[in-house]
């Protein structure tokens, strides 16, 4: 199966996984008046607008490029998170003042047994999601299937502490913990939204790729036969591709042919360590 099509498989898997958990925590915040459930429920109903705008931007940015968008569509992507950025940043907000406004006025929470069992399944559906993201992000090193498997990784932290508030409640009557849980909750959105978003703006300025990643292209290049050297090595990324661009000095006394396959031989050993890239070799005679 193409890189493309696990890509689009692991997207619309977290849709999925993420509808399901929004009407199971609708239901569970319904019959319990929990806050961590509450806020594991907006958690999971942006996690459903990020993995739908995720799956509009993975679509969206393998169309191939046209007149008007000559290296592709990529960017839609960083559009797209840096949107999600915002509406996280809300959200986080509005759990944290109602968790404050509680504290000052503690609710006592009811039938902490079926939230108990409801934020079990969101714990299960979660896990089950990571492990398949992890498997499709091996294979394809796509970067938005890496984000939300990220995402979703860091979801099971405040599912695991809805559980442990209402178990409390429940064995203990200790009802306050709940907020304090919704206001950690809420702190690790935030945090989350604001790496999100760096990260999108960082592309959208066309940021360099990772200095690891520029060593690895300058060792790709120190290795190949035929190559005297090169320089003018400039990276930029956009959503999930990375742009490479570099010149190459070769002996200007080749054939053609013959200069052209040591440029060909470059340009194969990089997409074969960095499947994402979108090389340029311009080749300089020496």
């Amino acid at each position: 199966m193409s890189a493309d099509r696990l890509n689009l498989r692991a997207v619309r898997a977290s849709v999925l996984v993420a509808a399901i958990l929004v009407a199971a925590k609708l239901w569970a915040y319904g019959v319990t008046g929990s806050l961590a459930v509450a806020a594991s429920l907006a958690d999971s109903g942006l996690d459903l607008m990020v993995s739908l705008g995720g799956l509009a931007a993975v679509r969206y940015a393998q169309r191939p490029p046209d007149d008007d968008h000559a290296f592709g569509h990529s960017s839609a992507e960083d559009l797209a998170a840096l949107g999600q950025c915002v509406f996280i940043l809300v959200s986080a907000a509005a759990i944290a003042m109602a968790a404050l406004l509680r504290l000052g006025d503690p609710a006592p929470l009811a039938r902490e047994s079926a939230g108990i069992a409801v934020m079990a399944l969101s714990v299960a559906l979660t896990a089950g999601l990571v492990a398949y993201q992890t498997r499709v992000a091996r294979q394809t090193g796509n970067r938005v299937v890496l984000a939300d498997r990220l995402h979703y990784l860091g979801d099971l932290v405040p599912n695991l502490g809805a559980i442990v508030a209402l178990g409390a409640s429940l064995a203990f009557g200790l009802g306050a913990l709940d907020s304090v849980i919704a206001l950690g909750a809420a702190a690790m959105l935030a945090v989350g939204a604001l790496r999100i978003g760096a990260g999108a703006w960082d592309a959208l300025m066309d940021r360099a790729a990772p200095d690891e990643m520029i060593a690895g292209v300058a060792e790709i290049a120190a290795g190949i036969e035929g190559l005297r050297g090169f320089h003018d090595l400039k990276t930029r990324t956009a959503g999930s591709r990375v742009f490479v661009n570099l010149h190459v000095e070769i002996d200007g006394d080749l054939t053609l042919r013959d200069a052209h396959e040591i440029g060909a031989e470059l340009h194969r050993a990089i997409l074969r360590r960095y499947p994402q890239a979108q090389v340029i070799i311009h080749k300089d005679p020496v």
